[in-house]
């Protein structure tokens, strides 16, 4: 390990394949149905929404799927990203736990989805399509698609949950820097849209919401194609190089992790990060503990059935089998905005409901106090959704320290928050606060 603490692949190792994890299941991961025959979907009846590559690799039994050059070289502007030995928060907590953090926020919009938003960009440029819809809650994703737009010179339209989109104006900024069209969701672009503020003219939007109205746009024009930033499989499949560096890396020092933690929203950050870790656990080479962590004013995985329930809120997308609070549920403005989604990523999911991965639920408040302290040891602002993995950070570590035990704690540092600080500024002046689920609170 180098003496400033950082383990850096050089550029010849970035990993070549994502990895699939479906295959290594411990039980097959149910199918996506059709709303309309509650049977299994079939692939032709996504094509009006993702283009066939996406579409296969949603589907795919190979266990490891080659990266195009052209996708490898938008990557090596920012990856490989370093793992980071967080000596000055061990020293601050006084345990005899060692702390790592893959830090994604080196890439160019700040944060992991461009993981994604690259490729995504990539299939559907070369099947010919001109233009992607999205949704965006904290504007990490919508940031991250107008980057991979603008690399391979596709139109961008981006719907962006209201309540985010007067909290973080610079996220919309920051898209349009890159050629994307932002509107606030619910909207008047859209059906969808304008049945929801005539029936709520103050909706602050949800994901769900804002999920309906991209796609209603892209099923009504022939040159566009829907793009999603987190949940489906193929989404889970390009974050994987996150945890494939991650895994290179810590072999490369010749440390084991026993904790990796990472915030869910969807899931696509964590997912990437531990997915890699998974056949080692499963095969009993080595007992990983793995960690999701939600806000607790949307507890997904920890109060939500594990059930089939539409991914949107207008109930345009296939049903998926996830934990879920409902697809018409709509969360408080809490201002951790990537993670006020109603559903879960199915393989997460499974995986939560398997016992293999815990689910743990914070407050915000609490969350801010440990982004504040996790700047004032590492130095580093963090978003608030990854806030929420550094607050079980701190708990794992406090744990260590009381048990004695020098356990290698790794986790996701999924972005930046510099177009947070609103949010900042909010818990400096006590306006921040916090929420409990209310499972009545629907749309309408």
């Amino acid at each position: 390990m180098s003496e400033d603490n950082k383990i850096i692949l050089s550029s010849r190792e970035l990993p070549r394949k994502w990895y699939n994890v479906l295959p290594d299941l411990p039980k097959p991961a149910p199918p996506p149905l059709d709303p309309s025959t509650q049977q299994p979907i079939t692939p032709d009846k996504l094509l009006a929404i993702f283009p066939e590559s996406l579409i296969m690799q949603e589907v795919s039994s190979e266990r490891w799927i080659d990266i195009p050059e052209e996708i490898l070289n938008i990557y090596t502007i920012w990856r490989p990203t370093p793992l980071v030995r967080a000596r000055r928060l061990e020293q601050y907590l006084d345990t005899p736990a060692k702390i790592f953090y893959k830090n994604e926020s080196y890439s160019p919009p700040g944060s992991h989805k461009p993981n994604t938003a690259v490729a995504q960009a990539y299939f559907n440029k070369k099947e010919g399509v001109k233009r992607l819809t999205t949704e965006t809650g904290a504007g990490q994703w919508g940031s991250a698609l107008a980057f991979g737009c603008n690399a391979f010179g596709l139109e961008c339209m981006v719907y962006m949950v209201k309540i985010s989109y007067e909290q973080k104006p610079y996220r919309r900024v920051l898209m349009e820097t890159w050629g994307a069209n932002v509107v606030p969701s619910p909207s008047t672009k859209t059906k969808f849209g304008r049945e929801v503020l005539e029936k709520d003219p103050e909706c602050l939007g949800s994901l769900g919401i804002a999920i309906s109205e991209a796609i209603e746009d892209a099923v009504t024009r022939d040159d566009t194609k829907y793009s999603l930033g987190s949940v489906l499989n193929h989404v889970l499949l390009h974050q994987t190089i996150v945890g494939l560096e991650t895994k290179k890396q810590f072999e490369m020092a010749g440390v084991e992790p026993d904790v990796l933690i990472g915030c869910v929203g969807g899931g696509s950050n964590y997912a990437g990060f531990f997915l890699p870790f998974v056949p080692l656990k499963l095969e009993g080479k080595r007992d990983i503990r793995f960690i999701a962590v939600e806000p607790k004013a949307c507890p997904t995985l920890t109060k939500g059935p594990y059930t089939y329930d539409f991914g949107d809120t207008a109930e345009t997308t296939p049903l998926l089998k996830m934990h879920s609070l409902g697809h018409n549920f709509i969360p408080p403005g809490i201002h951790a905005g990537g993670l006020r989604y109603h559903g879960m990523a199915p393989i997460v999911s499974l995986l939560c409901d398997e016992g293999i991965v815990e689910p743990r639920a914070y407050h915000q408040i609490e969350v801010f106090e440990s982004a504040v302290t996790f700047a004032r040891t590492e130095g580093l602002v963090c978003a608030p959704e990854t806030a929420h993995a550094i607050k079980a950070v701190f708990d794992e570590a406090l744990r260590c320290k009381k048990e004695g035990k020098e356990e290698v704690i790794a986790f996701n540092y999924s972005g930046h928050g510099f177009f947070d600080l609103a949010a900042y500024d909010a818990y400096f002046s006590g306006k921040l606060q916090d929420y409990d689920y209310e499972p009545r609170k629907k749309q309408g």
